[in-house]
């Protein structure tokens, strides 16, 4: 993968580092590219899966890559024109994805969440929470969500451009596809640790969540 240096995190060995221009671009990968664009941009890397990103969405499509079958890395996302409109970055094996000296790659998701409230504050922008306790900032396409690697919750940063970052907080009427919300929840008072919750039962009828 493309980067401008490597750097060790929290939850694992050193791992590429890719800048965040928000709304723009993460790394290689500049939002609205085609998907050809986007593989020719991450040298190295494998194309692993394609796969349905929600159950009432199937003109939008996901693209897994990785260094290995077992090691996916970055998760992308295809609108209905082919256009890439959302990153999402593995705790365990992605690259380390940089913003205004935050990593937000494989953090501690206490520490990590303090440092955005932190720079929202000195940027005059604002830390939402989604309906399902998911910290981000809308005005970045950048929300937080966590991953358990090796016995470990870490974070994992979902990024989208600017045509889709309205209310890309909101889990529920963002464009964030459902199976990355779906899973091991950010701790948040009144919210269940997972999505579905226990003994909820959502209305997906023939698609099941890719990972």
């Amino acid at each position: 993968m493309a980067a401008a240096g490597v750097r060790e995190t929290a939850v694992g060995p050193m791992r590429p580092v890719w800048a965040l221009t928000p709304l723009e671009s993460v790394g290689p990968l500049h939002f609205g590219m085609r998907m050809d664009d986007v593989a020719a941009a991450l040298p190295g890397v494998i194309e692993l899966r394609r796969f349905q990103a929600g159950p009432h969405s199937p003109q939008i499509l996901g693209v897994q890559f990785g260094t290995g079958r077992a090691a996916p890395a970055v998760h992308t996302y295809f609108d209905e024109a082919g256009r890439l409109f959302c990153v999402a970055v593995d705790a365990a094996r992605g690259p380390q994805v940089a913003f205004e000296g935050l990593e937000l790659t494989a953090a501690i998701p206490a520490e990590l969440e303090q440092s955005l409230l932190d720079v929202a504050r000195s940027t005059g922008l604002s830390v939402a929470y989604g309906p399902r306790g998911n910290p981000g900032i809308n005005e970045l396409g950048l929300v937080l969500r966590v991953q358990e690697t090796d016995g470990s919750v870490a974070t994992r940063p979902v990024l989208v451009g600017r045509d889709w970052a309205d209310r890309c907080v909101d889990d529920w009427e963002g464009w964030i596809p459902e199976c990355e919300w779906v899973g091991r929840q950010w701790a948040y008072p009144g919210h269940s640790e997972f999505w579905p919750p226990p003994g909820h039962e959502p209305t997906w009828v023939d698609w099941r969540p890719p990972f």
